[in-house]
């Protein structure tokens, strides 16, 4: 799970992030995932943002061949001012290596996350 605050309106953004790696010899505990997340949420942000970020520090840490995040999140400043909807999430993703090179591979990605 994601908890973090949009840099906009400090408003909490809490949702869900889905990873995925496809290690080049190098891995990581599965614990070490949920931590970056954590880590990265807890300073004001955007969540296109966060999604890069997570991307892009994985793909240095552990140079795989592929890198795939999908970030779900409710905004609640989306409730409480403007639109006021209740029911509206932001969906973003970032893909790299074989996840962006490779239909194939980020369709599986997709496809698992869906279920």
């Amino acid at each position: 799970s994601v908890q973090s605050h949009c840099e906009h309106h400090m408003a909490p953004i809490i949702g869900v992030a889905h990873v995925a790696y496809i290690p080049n010899g190098k891995i990581i505990g599965l614990s070490k995932i949920p931590k970056l997340v954590q880590s990265l949420s807890k300073k004001l942000q955007v969540q296109e943002k966060l999604t890069s970020e997570i991307s892009k520090i994985l793909n240095k840490i552990l140079i795989p061949q592929g890198v795939g995040v999908v970030l779900k999140g409710t905004h609640l400043c989306t409730m409480m001012w403007g639109v006021k909807s209740l029911k509206s999430s932001l969906i973003t993703n970032s893909m790299l290596g074989s996840f962006r090179k490779n239909m194939n591979t980020r369709q599986k990605f997709l496809n698992l996350i869906e279920k």
